[in-house]
């Protein structure tokens, strides 16, 4: 960047350079900017201070905004909460409150701004006695009647899980705004309090976007996908835009209750570029989770495949539908695509849900020998170290195939403490292979430690594994102890 310094003036050079800070977008370019700032004098002006440090700590550069920072004599209020915002949006949001301590020694006063942000700090580090203290504050300077510290205090308490004091200042606010409203929508959705959302929801003035959104999403993610898709429809029908947010939500509930119509809809929607921006990968992962939920299996690879990114999620989702469905050979190859590709692709490698994916995978298609490679490959080769669920899908690879002996052994050496799920998957394999000697070992091991509900289904497993060998003094035996027991089989449940 050549030298400002010419016949426009001071003026003219200060309105030029914010103009290229606002639309800024590149570290390098933004330094080259500074430097411009420091030659022509203008390191005084807080307007342009405020957006070198605003720009500095959200891009993580912490050092350059201290050093900018300290050269400031007396820094104006307005660029201490430009600081302290920063500051309340990275992982140390508890700096804010730092920050907010020097500031109070300084000579700038904090105002309704500065009060706002340090709330939002607290909310989102969970300092909930800070947070507490600042509302104190807030009360002792009158700050009280302000619409933004009074919204950002019912996010802090809404935060914590006290849904109720978020109700009380909601309720005391003489002016609410939209974002006031829609931050008690989101209290009552986060605590899991359905029935006081759509109460605050009927009630309020006006809704946005971000309204229909959180009623969406909230109730997809509480279970709620019949209530998910009929808001989503009101959406729909109220003509507002559609954002990603509300179309993942739509797409998880569509996956739950199987409504492929609507999720191809979506698809459609998508496609035809009525999304502001470009599809983000969470939204081509709920797409791909969507069919192979629906079970076709050709779209959700037909998403993946047209992803210019893909995330550890993506690779996981599709490798997970090519097993649920058993396309074992596909589940395997795509695993061993994703470990050679994802190699020098940040944040590309297979996690704990990636390996009981390609492990399923391998159980229900019969890989033996890959399973085993690929159980091994987990603490050598990636580093994840396996969980009791990864040692239940080895249980169940082994005792499927009629590796019962290595199974049980596996079982008995493992670091972790056996649970039912992996006594019952070596108990499976004993009735698919008809042994009713190691049967009884199991049962030795499993029953003694459920209760008569989680149990059940275990002594009917053994019975038929019993009949089965002809050992009918055992099959009597076992039906005694559910009688003894009380336990009764419960009957089989469909959607359909």
């Amino acid at each position: 960047m050549k030298g400002l310094v010419g016949g426009s003036g001071k003026r003219g050079i200060q309105e030029h350079l914010l103009s290229l800070l606002q639309n800024c977008n590149s570290v390098s370019n933004f330094i080259e900017i500074h430097t411009q700032v420091v030659l022509n004098g203008l390191s005084h002006k807080n307007i342009i201070i405020a957006k070198l440090l605003s720009f500095y700590i959200a891009s993580g550069h912490l050092q350059h905004a201290h050093h900018l920072f300290d050269k400031l004599s007396n820094p104006t209020t307005t660029v201490w909460n430009h600081l302290i915002r920063s500051y309340a949006r990275t992982h140390s949001p508890w700096k804010s409150l730092q920050c907010y301590n020097d500031m109070v020694s300084s000579v700038a006063q904090p105002d309704g701004f500065t009060y706002s942000s340090l709330l939002t700090a607290c909310a989102r580090g969970g300092l909930v006695k800070e947070g507490e203290q600042m509302h104190a504050i807030v009360l002792v300077k009158g700050y009280c009647s302000n619409v933004f510290v009074d919204t950002s205090l019912i996010n802090f308490y809404s935060r914590d899980g006290v849904v109720e004091r978020a109700r009380h200042v909601f309720d005391d606010m003489t002016k609410r705004s939209v974002v006031s409203w829609n931050s008690m929508l989101a209290g009552y959705v986060r605590c899991g309090d359905f029935d006081g959302a759509r109460r605050v929801f009927d009630a309020m003035p006006e809704r946005n976007v971000v309204s229909w959104t959180t009623m969406v999403a909230g109730c997809a993610r509480g279970g709620k996908s019949r209530q998910a898709l009929l808001l989503f429809g009101e959406m729909r029908r109220a003509r507002l835009e559609l954002d990603q947010v509300a179309l993942v939500a739509a797409l998880s509930a569509c996956a739950e209750l199987g409504d492929l119509k609507l999720g191809r809809w979506i698809h459609w929607y998508v496609q035809q570029g009525f999304v502001a921006k470009q599809p983000s990968v969470r939204l081509n992962n709920a797409l791909i989770h969507m069919y192979a939920s629906c079970g076709i299996i050709r779209a959700a690879y037909q998403v993946f495949a047209k992803m210019p990114q893909k995330s550890t999620v993506s690779w996981t989702s599709m490798i997970m539908a090519f097993g649920k469905h058993g396309l074992g050979k596909e589940a395997l190859d795509l695993f061993k695509t994703m470990v050679n590709d994802g190699v020098g692709v940040i944040g590309v490698r297979p996690d704990e849900t990636t390996f009981i994916a390609v492990l399923c995978a391998c159980s229900h298609a019969g890989f033996v020998d890959e399973g085993r490679k690929i159980f091994a490959s987990m603490k050598h080769t990636c580093r994840v170290s396996p969980r009791i669920e990864h040692y239940g899908c080895m249980v169940d690879l082994l005792s499927r195939a009629g590796f019962l002996d290595e199974a049980r052994e596996l079982i008995e050496t493992m670091p972790l403490k056996p649970n039912e799920a992996l006594w019952g998957a070596l108990l499976g394999g004993c009735r698919i292979h008809k042994n009713s000697g190691l049967a009884s070992q199991v049962e030795n091991k499993l029953v003694p430690e459920l209760n008569a509900d989680q149990a059940v289904g275990y002594l009917v497993l053994l019975s038929n594994i019993y009949a089965l060998g002809e050992r009918w003094r055992d099959v009597i035996t076992v039906r005694q102890k559910m009688i003894e027991m009380g336990a009764k089989k419960p009957p089989g449940r469909s959607w359909i």
